[in-house]
């Protein structure tokens, strides 16, 4: 039997807004309802969904494989958008991007604090192992 990854709910403070954002961010089509879900799909059919909450939110880590012009047109509304972004996941190489196994990544935050990664290349895949 073969084994998809389907969804994952991200808690929001405003799920409207944090779909939207993230769907606009990546070039995705528009976010639908689906009962209490602010529901992003991914070319994959894999749905992110946003989730209202007033509760605490811990921020959660996304990435993202794209393509290198996808890469561009991304990292080109993050620059546009003036949002900070690093080549880490720590976040201590701020403004810069990384080239891990020949590619290129790079970090960004959702409205709620969550860590969204966009990659060029799978990991591993072209040797790069710190």
């Amino acid at each position: 039997m073969a084994i998809d990854f389907n969804h994952t709910i991200l808690p929001a403070r405003n799920s409207e807004e944090s779909a939207k954002f993230l769907a606009e961010m990546l070039g995705l089509p528009a976010p639908r309802r689906w009962g209490p879900f602010q529901m992003v799909t991914t070319e994959n059919g894999a749905n992110l969904d946003y989730m209202d909450t007033g509760g605490e939110i811990r921020p959660q880590h996304y990435a993202f494989l794209v393509s290198e012009a996808e890469f561009d047109e991304i990292f080109g509304r993050i620059r546009e958008r003036d949002l900070p972004y690093w080549a880490d996941p720590g976040r201590t190489q701020l403004g810069e991007i990384n080239h891990h196994d020949g590619g290129r990544g790079v970090y960004f935050e959702d409205p709620n604090g969550h860590l969204l990664e966009i990659i060029t290349r799978q990991y591993g895949s072209g040797g790069w192992n710190p």
